[in-house]
């Protein structure tokens, strides 16, 4: 049998796992928490060993058995958590994977955090509180239609690959979408967040599932191609999964293959979210949001998957992000590159030929079995490329005065190397920093930004992937005090990117979920 590309390239097979203590162990077990860990078939026989399986190879993972779960005493109440993933940039590639070749994306550390307030036993509603889009809105839970999604011919479970939408489902969802923002300018955005948020819950939850509060921050730049939606996807499944008490939550101790069987079930929802809101999303913005560090993707055949292969060993580095402000179409840009290809065939088959030996190359240095990280010769020889992808994508016509007065201004500074990301026409350009950039020359730059309308951040590249804060305490006080809980209010009067990582940013408290760095 065929594995999934992930798995085959990743050279990891799910294998029995111990069980152990998790996030999961901590959430109250009574009946309002919806789906048991092993569902009953149509007779009320556990048939979820024999539909795992079959479900499990079609992905090319063969996940553990599932032994029942110790569970604590029930509590009327599941503590306040929280759980955040990263957006991603295109370090190389772009375009050139339209055309079959490699492409390589990696995780950032702007992201998405998603606080969930479980209500009482008497509230019987879902509330989605999108503060950054303005999107706010409140559900029956027992006027959903479970019906739809529990019918025997239709319902899925945790471990279920999910690969496109059931057209019914999605018809299903209709009538409770049609009070979501009504005369809001980006309704269908809010509508698009609205139904993932809907089709995960009624896949993943019951009729009996609590009420809860699920309050969504994030530091992404929305439309900038960073990969916000996949971000937000991965947030919902990861606390969905973890209220439903199927995840084993990350610990220090942690078996590299137990993480990669977490990481895989959130990234299968994560995606059927994205389908929700893209329509025919590639899966790469969910791969890397889910598991953090980078991954090198190719799609030969745009009916199928792309192949997908994590780079664990992908090293953090130092990276500015500027946004162009400037709005661009995915579309035109990549039009303007099929076009030029068929009226000059062979020299832009060779451009492309040439982008994807920059991404081959790059690859081939993190993977390097000596690979240790970045000295200042790596950083200088990853720079290089990064400036060689840059003036490949300027031949191919994708770039835009905007972005080309971004490169100018670092070049003039001299403080590191600056591509485009993305599909370019606008949008963000990247420049890897060197380490010894003089305070006073960086200030001077972003001065300069400031002064000509570009919004710039400092960001870490191919940081963590998801992450989960149980319980969602500030790391404010002694031992003996504990720390202050994050209650919805300070989480919402958050204000901008800085207020956000100042409340609630990757620190003290949270975990995540590894995967496996041996080469």
């Amino acid at each position: 049998m065929t594995e999934s590309p992930i798995r085959r390239l990743n050279g990891m097979k799910a294998s029995a796992l111990p069980q152990r203590r998790t996030v999961a162990h901590f959430l109250p077990d009574n009946p309002v928490n919806g789906v048991s860990v092993h569902p009953k078939g149509e007779n009320g026989v556990d048939d979820s060993s024999d539909t795992a399986s079959t479900e499990s190879q079609m992905n090319g993972i063969e996940e553990p058995k599932r032994p029942t779960m110790s569970r604590k005493a029930s509590s009327p109440m599941a503590p306040t958590f929280m759980v955040s993933a990263p957006g991603k940039v295109i370090v190389f590639g772009e375009h050139a994977v339209v055309h079959g070749k490699a492409a390589m994306a990696a995780a950032i550390s702007l992201r998405s955090y998603l606080l969930v307030t479980t209500l009482s036993k008497s509230q019987r509603t879902i509330t989605l509180n999108f503060r950054d889009l303005g999107l706010n809105h409140t559900w029956d839970i027992d006027t959903l239609p479970w019906d739809k999604f529990h019918d025997p011919s239709k319902k899925k479970f945790y471990y279920s690959l999910v690969t496109e939408l059931d057209p019914e489902l999605v018809e299903s969802l209709e009538p409770h979408l049609q009070g979501v923002s009504k005369g809001h300018p980006d309704r269908k955005t809010h509508i698009r967040s609205a139904s993932a948020f809907l089709y995960l819950f009624l896949s993943l939850g019951s009729p009996q599932s609590p009420g809860a509060i699920y309050t969504l921050r994030s530091t992404i730049p929305i439309g900038a191609g960073l990969g916000s939606s996949a971000s937000v996807c991965v947030c919902l499944s990861s606390a969905l999964l973890l209220q439903i008490r199927t995840l084993a939550g990350p610990h220090p101790d942690q078996p590299p293959e137990e993480a990669e069987t977490q990481i895989e079930r959130i990234n299968r929802w994560a995606f059927v979210g994205e389908l929700c809101i893209h329509g025919n999303p590639s899966g790469v913005d969910n791969t890397v949001a889910a598991g953090g560090k980078a991954v090198i993707f190719r799609r030969f055949d745009y009916t199928k998957p792309p192949t997908v292969l994590p780079l664990p060993t992908f090293p953090e580095l130092p990276l500015l992000l500027v946004d162009t402000r400037q709005a661009r179409s995915t579309k035109t840009e990549v039009d303007k590159v099929s076009n030029l290809k068929s009226a000059h065939p062979i020299v832009t088959e060779s451009i492309l030929d040439a982008i994807d030996q920059v991404t081959c190359s790059a690859q081939r240095l993190i993977e390097d079995p000596n690979f240790e990280g970045i000295s200042e010769e790596t950083l200088a020889h990853f720079g290089t490329l990064i400036r060689i992808n840059h003036g490949f994508l300027v031949s191919l016509g994708v770039s835009h005065p905007r972005l080309e007065r971004i490169r100018e201004l670092v070049d003039y500074a001299d403080i590191g190397w600056t591509k485009l990301t993305g599909a370019g026409g606008g949008g963000c350009a990247i420049t890897l920093l060197r380490p010894e950039a003089k305070a006073e020359v960086r200030q001077q730059l972003e001065d300069n930004f400031a002064n000509e309308g570009f919004d710039r951040y400092e960001v870490t590249l191919g940081g963590d992937g998801v992450g989960v804060l149980y319980p969602a305490v500030l790391r404010n006080g002694t031992d003996e005090e504990g720390g202050e809980e994050i209650d919805q209010q300070k989480f919402e009067e958050a204000v901008g990117v800085e207020g956000i990582k100042r409340l609630v940013g990757v620190g003290e408290g949270w975990k995540y979920w590894q995967r496996a760095t041996t080469h």
